[in-house]
């Protein structure tokens, strides 16, 4: 697809556009820049799901080969320039403030993950109101549907990669599941979408809700905040996975989130996900336990003689009870 050659007369930062992907987002990325004319009128900031111990310079170098805009680590107090993409970098939040000055965050894990996408479509939809233009693509899944729902309340601008286009389409199926988004396309039709966006009038400015600043400012303070919280919703009987602290229970529409003093946030999907992912570490503990405690009293039996050795070898047959238990769950496909 060719790209728009019209030069496109909207001024540096009016806009914004923000991405948020995991897996199979490199293909994905790839093939969306491939799309975007070399003038492109706004800055793109793009959060992708990497381990925290990954550079990111095959994704930066890739995508630079393959694409006419600049693409660059974000580092913090830069400033965020026209047909430039912003990448956060590996273990690190990326948030934009006003004037489309960035911020590079070490604060609580959201969605399990730091970068998470929530935190960067939030500071969007703060920063920018209804000029942010939020897009999801592929991915597991639910990180980004939170964000691209304070987008879409602020006003903004919704794109979802359709389903049926995505590797992984966990990630644009839950968006669609919350938000009523403005375009549901395949990536091949992003680049023309953006530009005919980008040369539409600029909406008049609406006013933000307070409780997407709030949250906004817990990932930007990366600090304990508990009126904050107390104030965005109720206390529920849950501990975070993240430091065990009691859990805060935020409703928007059908979507359930929750969120700790300490900045830790997961939506329900994400957070019944890492309960069973601790159960089942907590499981391989015990079975070890009780395997060491099986071993144990069976090495006891043998230097005993009479009751004594008949007790140890009943409490070790009894251990054993314990460990054919747990490995039949461990080894179920039940969850």
């Amino acid at each position: 697809m060719k790209t728009t050659k019209k030069k496109i007369a909207v001024k540096d930062l009016d806009r914004l556009v923000v991405i948020g992907t995991s897996a199979g987002g490199l293909e994905a990325l790839k093939e969306f820049v491939e799309h975007l004319p070399i003038d492109f009128p706004a800055p793109i900031l793009v959060v992708m799901h990497i381990s925290a111990d990954a550079t990111g310079n095959v994704l930066i170098d890739t995508l630079n080969s393959v694409g006419k805009l600049t693409c660059i680590h974000a580092t913090d107090g830069m400033q965020a320039k026209s047909a430039h993409i912003y990448f956060a970098s590996p273990d690190h939040h990326l948030l934009v403030g006003a004037g489309g000055r960035l911020m590079v965050t070490k604060g609580a894990q959201e969605n399990r993950y730091r970068p998470g996408i929530d935190p960067l479509f939030r500071s969007a939809a703060v920063a920018y109101g209804n000029r942010a233009i939020g897009i999801i693509l592929t991915g597991y899944l639910d990180d980004g549907t939170a964000g691209l729902m304070a987008i879409d309340r602020c006003g903004g601008i919704c794109i979802v990669q359709d389903p049926s286009d995505a590797e992984y389409p966990d990630m644009p199926n839950n968006a669609l599941g919350q938000v009523t988004a403005d375009f549901k396309i395949p990536i091949s039709q992003m680049g023309v979408t953006l530009t005919r966006i980008l040369l539409d009038k600029l909406p008049k400015q609406v006013k933000i809700p307070k409780d997407i600043v709030r949250e906004s400012e817990i990932a930007e303070r990366v600090l304990s905040d508990l009126p904050s919280v107390n104030a965005l919703g109720d206390q529920v009987p849950f501990n975070c996975p993240g430091c065990g602290g009691v859990l805060w229970q935020i409703s928007e529409g059908s979507l359930l989130r929750f969120r700790c003093h300490t900045g830790h946030s997961y939506t329900a999907k994400v957070l019944i996900s890492e309960q069973t992912k601790k159960i089942e570490e907590t499981m391989w503990s015990a079975l070890r336990m009780f395997e060491e405690r099986r071993n144990l009293l069976t090495t006891f039996s043998k230097s005993q003689s009479g009751a004594s050795a008949k007790s140890s070898m009943e409490r070790a047959e009894a251990s054993q009870i314990h460990i054919d238990r747990i490995r039949n769950i461990l080894m179920s496909d039940n969850e």
